[in-house]
């Protein structure tokens, strides 16, 4: 427990044990419990936000729930890119990824950005395993086909972009029985052993909905979702997102994310949590407190 120590020692004794009493609730709840969490934005760039997601992923563990890590990539992947003088090409806010595209995107991801959060969270303490779509066969995918916003008639081809056919979790099922922290990169193969970039957003989603998962969270760089007047709005059912969809509440990159978020909160996972991860220890003070530090989307 030297994690939650060092979490809090900067803290008076008499608010440390508030704290701590105020997460046994939770720690009793979820103890067991499989959590997926989308780890990506500020708090994956940022060191310090860095060190503090280890920690918190790490102490969710020593309590006794099963965190599942995917992560993305973007600023990394445009990085190497330019690194090689490719320019970045996106379709509806989707990568264009042509076969040299698909090679850096598996070597930043799989490679570099993976190992990064891997050796973050084996220093405070855990112990975690990199994995792609294609360990344990996890992750088929096939082709994303791509129509037109304005006009569906039109196909758009953004190349090995992929689309989640089936997930099968065993592997991750069986790291987590092992005491491991399972870190995947949103990696598939399809039917010719071809790669596939899939969304790390859709992935999280669907694989939360496979471990049959009690909570997915999604870290973002922002607090998470906003009224018309830029109000957090801190709890929402399944339905009362879908009247943000229909009125425009909700547009632009929330889409994807929120789409992923509603499949898995009607497909049974209990709550989706989208939360600010510029804010520090954001994971922690969500899944432990009362205090809400972002968005959190009911089943029912």
């Amino acid at each position: 427990m030297q994690q939650m120590a060092d979490t809090l020692s900067n803290i008076d004794p008499r608010d440390k044990a508030e704290i701590l009493a105020q997460a046994l609730p939770y720690i009793r709840r979820f103890h067991g419990k499989t959590l997926v969490i989308k780890y990506g934005g500020n708090a994956m760039t940022d060191p310090a936000l860095q060190a503090d997601f280890a920690e918190d992923v790490v102490l969710l563990k020593l309590v006794g729930m099963n965190p599942v890590v995917v992560h993305g990539g973007g600023p990394q992947i445009e990085t190497a890119l330019n690194r090689l003088g490719k320019k970045g090409e996106f379709v509806q806010g989707m990568r264009v990824t042509d076969a040299e595209t698909m090679e850096v995107v598996e070597w930043v991801l799989a490679g570099e950005v993976q190992q990064d959060i891997v050796g973050l969270i084996n220093q405070a303490g855990g112990k975690a395993v990199g994995l792609t779509g294609r360990d344990g066969g996890m992750i088929r995918a096939q082709k994303l086909r791509m129509l037109d916003a304005k006009d569906p008639s039109i196909e758009h081809d953004v190349g090995q972009v992929g689309d989640i056919v089936s997930i099968d979790p065993s592997v991750v099922k069986a790291l987590q029985d092992d005491a491991f922290i399972p870190v995947v990169s949103p990696i598939g193969f399809g039917e010719h052993n071809e790669s596939y970039n899939i969304n790390a957003d859709v992935v999280a989603s669907k694989l939360a909905i496979v471990l049959g998962a009690e909570k997915l969270v999604l870290l973002t760089n922002t607090p998470g979702v906003l009224n018309k007047a830029g109000e957090l709005l801190t709890d929402l059912s399944a339905r009362e997102i879908d009247a943000l969809f229909a009125d425009g509440t909700i547009s632009g990159g929330m889409l994807p994310k929120i789409s992923g978020a509603l499949e898995a909160a009607k497909s049974g996972v209990h709550a989706v949590h989208i939360i600010d991860g510029r804010v520090p220890h954001a994971l922690l003070l969500e899944i432990l407190t009362d205090q809400a530090f972002g968005t959190m989307i009911r089943s029912h």
